[in-house]
């Protein structure tokens, strides 16, 4: 066998090797998307039942106008951050901040879910106490859909570390992703 074609066979096996690690790091980039979609159907639902006991609590506790205000700022902040992760939730930075967003909503949550524990006779009160458990329910269906998330972006990352494919990863700029 003459070195042309020894040079051809190797050619062509590190091509198809580029191709095969190139589909695998896309292929495991959009289960990254797909976890992500899960997560942020449980963030829009938590987002609208929230602003839903928002307004069913104000009425009823107008002496923790600040612990409401808290909550909804938190809110408004996350779900900002969850719109900009939606266009790349592979892309470090906006879930970065959606990252953070999450903490502050979720202490903001966490005080408001005190006060109304607190306060029984203010669960029985137009509906809270179903809001309280659907609440409740979501937050653990989003706990599960993070991890799936988490999973997804350590998969990803897991691949695009291993050489030497880190070399095709570095030359099509598939960056590493942050989990939540």
């Amino acid at each position: 066998m003459s070195w042309q074609a020894v040079l051809g066979v190797v050619a062509a096996i590190l091509f198809f090797w580029g191709i095969g690690a190139y589909n695998r790091l896309m292929r495991l980039r959009n289960a990254i998307g797909d976890a992500y979609t899960l997560l942020d159907q449980h963030l829009s639902e938590r987002a609208a039942l929230c602003t839903k006991l928002l307004a069913s609590l104000r009425p009823l506790l107008p002496s923790e106008q600040s612990a409401l205000d808290s909550l909804d700022s938190a809110q408004g902040e996350a779900q900002a951050a969850a719109q900009a992760a939606r266009a790349k939730p592979y892309a470090g930075d906006p879930v970065a901040s959606l990252a953070v967003a999450s903490a502050v909503h979720a202490a903001a949550l966490t005080r408001l879910m005190s006060l109304i524990e607190h306060q029984a006779e203010l669960r029985e009160q137009a509906g809270i106490d179903t809001m309280v458990d659907e609440l409740k329910l979501i937050e653990r269906q989003r706990a599960f859909a993070r991890q799936v998330f988490n999973l997804a972006v350590s998969q990803y990352n897991e691949a695009a570390r291993q050489f030497p494919t880190r070399i095709l990863a570095g030359m099509y700029g598939f960056a590493e992703a942050r989990s939540l």
